[in-house]
């Protein structure tokens, strides 16, 4: 079996050797170094600000690395939906959506930091609206489920240790024009929010569990019924 993997991570430089140890701290899944195993999403993360970029190639050996993967069975979404509002910044602004952090703080954390591979969604501004929507209780669990399947590409892979950033080894590098790319990442963007819409529109159902729901019936890590909505 192949121990190692081929990355790609969009930036508007070359970067030859990433550094451990740099790099925003508030992003998903904290300070990293975050790639994709897609080469055109990487393209149009190059040109996220509308600038030319590059997506910068790398092999990543495997060999004798952890990996937390948040989009395999053995974790949920309300794992996920822990380690995102671990690290992102965002202002709550409903007494629902504190009530809600501090359960899912309280109920569905997870040990992630010691960990050299996290892979899992990509929370960008879309994705990431709907995880707020969630904690506000207008969407259901379900439905934020279903909005993550909708960003499949979105997932990513983030180099998070020590060890890890010295088993990457730089390739080559593509240089990306934005004329192209950075339309393309608007329209990735607008299918996600526009098929959400769609799915949020079905309003309130019945059958289905929201924030409310799981704090009023205290549902826990380990609850049958969030086997029912993995990740995957």
């Amino acid at each position: 079996m192949n121990s190692k993997i081929v990355l790609y991570h969009g930036s508007e430089k070359i970067i030859r050797k990433p550094i451990y140890g740099f790099g925003n701290k508030n992003n998903d899944y904290g300070q990293g170094f975050y790639c994709t195993e897609n080469l055109d999403l990487a393209k149009e993360w190059a040109c996220l600000n509308n600038t030319d970029g590059y997506a910068n190639k790398y092999v990543l050996e495997m060999n004798n690395l952890s990996v937390l993967s948040l989009t395999g069975g053995n974790y949920h979404i309300l794992n996920w939906l822990y380690v995102l509002l671990e690290n992102r910044k965002f202002s709550i602004n409903t007494s629902v959506a504190v009530q809600a952090k501090k359960y899912i703080n309280d109920n569905f954390a997870i040990d992630y930091k010691n960990y050299d591979v996290i892979k899992g969604y990509r929370a960008d501004d879309s994705y990431f609206s709907f995880a707020k929507a969630f904690l506000n209780n207008t969407i259901s669990i379900q439905q934020l489920e279903k909005a993550m399947v909708l960003g499949k590409l979105g997932e990513q892979i983030v180099i998070m240790s020590e060890k890890a950033f010295g088993s990457i080894e730089y390739v080559d590098s593509t240089f990306v024009p934005k004329e192209i790319y950075y339309p393309k990442s608007n329209a990735r963007d607008n299918y996600a929010r526009n098929e959400f819409a769609k799915e949020k529109n079905r309003g309130f159902v019945l059958e289905e569990s929201y924030m409310i729901d799981i704090m009023r019936e205290e549902w826990k890590n380990d609850d049958d019924r969030l086997q029912r909505v993995v990740l995957g």
